[in-house]
């Protein structure tokens, strides 16, 4: 290979001979036959590509399938070196020949030093283009982080407050009762009530059962106001806060006869008020407890969501990242939302990155929520898929179009509204799916579904069987 062969492409035109001779210098010419793959997408762009004769077909993956982008055709197109000017750079497509020719193959180091020997202010004008390039991109890509970090915070807030504002009230309501409670045995204490007759007593209270997991508010009503009308008969005057506990643990008319066949007189009113205030007492530490597990189940989502306290790479149920996810994103589930889970069985366990993967499952659902706009169903799936898993997420909204699919996991391409999304979401799913697992992700379009497909073999870079 000489000047003379690659002085007619276009691309060195303005060039003179001794730029050409060092640049021939620079490089090595690199035969190829129909087949060959000559660089890959998503590899470190090492070398700079010019193409002197013959044709190479420019494919690149989207989900499962292969696209292509274009063909290299006329002599002096190039592909690749964008290490010469990026630490990060790799090439966006995968190069397949499609007939028999050559290259002119330069390192990116040396081309690099070339541009600075010959072109410095090119040099330096093609560096601040990829690193303007490189920093919008690692700013946006930023902000969509931090966006989906407040949504996620707002959501854990929403989740937490509920329970947090519930236990609240019960330790509020469960001061009150304490101070009745002591209040009635003050007045036991204080009047002729003897040892036996307490006993009795109590054991009328052991007799009463827990309430019923089901409540029928128009029975425990019913039972509430002839509970009431009794107390008034026997002289009871705090009929409105002994009734309605004693209601609604399923105290009748003949329990209260059984207690007056005991007391009798002011011991009956104070007697039937501290049975009352222990039944109000455990309702409460019941509630109290409820709650608070609920906040230490949220806290344990949120662990086992960000991930923050294990490795990075572990094996792992998915079923959990999934599960971790849906609680995360209760808040922006809609009433009108069914969720449906299908998990299979016989899922095995996978190596992976649990966080990452958290994220994956974030912007799927959040994309499905989004699409059925507050009415439809949600279905997670996931099955054996060999010795790997494949999971779907798909929801009942509008659907995409086929063009739409196409550009699905192209970065910055969005069918959001101005403010709701930049078109990240599914480019950094592919990456994490993709390149980071050596999995697979589509989207596809069945009878009254959009379906994500993810196939996830049984460890990064393993295949899935």
């Amino acid at each position: 290979m000489d000047t003379d062969e690659i002085r007619p492409l276009s691309l060195f035109d303005g060039l003179d001979d001794a730029q050409l001779h060092d640049l021939i210098d620079q490089g090595r010419e690199v035969a190829f036959v129909t087949g060959d793959e000559v660089f890959r997408e998503g590899a470190p762009a090492e070398d700079w590509w010019v193409l002197l004769d013959g044709s190479v077909g420019l494919v690149r993956h989207v989900g499962r399938e292969e696209t292509v982008l274009g063909v290299m055709d006329v002599p002096g197109r190039w592909a690749g070196g964008f290490r010469a000017w990026d630490e990060h750079g790799a090439y966006l497509a995968t190069g397949r020949a499609t007939s028999d020719g050559r290259f002119l193959c330069v390192p990116a180091p040396a081309l690099r030093d070339w541009t600075k020997r010959w072109f410095p202010f090119g040099e330096h004008l093609v560096e601040g283009v990829f690193r303007t390039v490189r920093g919008f991109e690692a700013v946006t890509r930023q902000r969509e982080a931090l966006v989906a970090l407040g949504t996620l915070a707002a959501g854990l807030a929403h989740e937490i407050n509920n329970p947090a504002a519930a236990a609240t009230r019960a330790a509020d309501a469960l001061e009150e009762t304490c101070a009745l409670l002591l209040s009635a045995l003050n007045r036991l204490a204080a009047g002729s009530i003897s040892a036996e007759q307490f006993v009795a007593l109590d054991s009328l209270r052991r007799e009463i059962g827990p309430p019923p997991a089901v409540v029928d508010p128009p029975a425990v009503a019913r039972r509430e106001e002839v509970l009431s009308d009794w107390l008034e008969r026997r002289g009871v005057e705090q009929d409105w806060l002994i009734a309605p506990p004693l209601a609604l643990a399923g105290v009748d008319v003949a329990w209260c006869d059984r207690v007056a066949g005991v007391l009798d007189g002011a011991e009956l009113e104070a007697g039937l008020q501290w049975v009352a205030g222990t039944l109000s007492t455990a309702a409460l530490i019941s509630e109290l407890k409820s709650a608070t597990r609920r906040v230490s189940d949220l806290v344990s989502a949120v662990r086992s969501y960000s991930q923050l306290d294990r490795a990075s790479v572990q094996r792992i149920d998915v079923v959990e990242g999934l599960e971790s996810t849906l609680v995360m994103l209760r808040h922006k589930t809609p009433a009108g939302i069914a969720v449906v889970r299908d998990y299979g069985p016989g899922v095995a366990t996978i190596e992976a990155i649990p966080g990452e993967l958290n994220q994956v499952w974030t912007n799927l659902v959040d994309n499905a929520l989004d699409a059925m706009d507050g009415a439809g169903v949600l279905r997670i799936s996931t099955r054996a898929d060999g010795a790997g898993v494949l999971v779907e997420v798909a929801d009942t909204g509008s659907g995409l179009a086929e063009d739409v699919r196409e550009h699905a996991f192209e970065p910055f391409f969005t069918t959001k509204g101005v403010g709701k999304g930049t078109g990240l979401g599914l480019d950094i799913s592919r990456r994490i799916v993709v390149d980071r697992h050596g999995g697979e992700i589509a989207i596809e379009s069945r009878e009254g579904e959009t379906v994500a497909v993810v196939r996830l073999p049984p460890g990064p870079g393993r295949p899935g069987g």
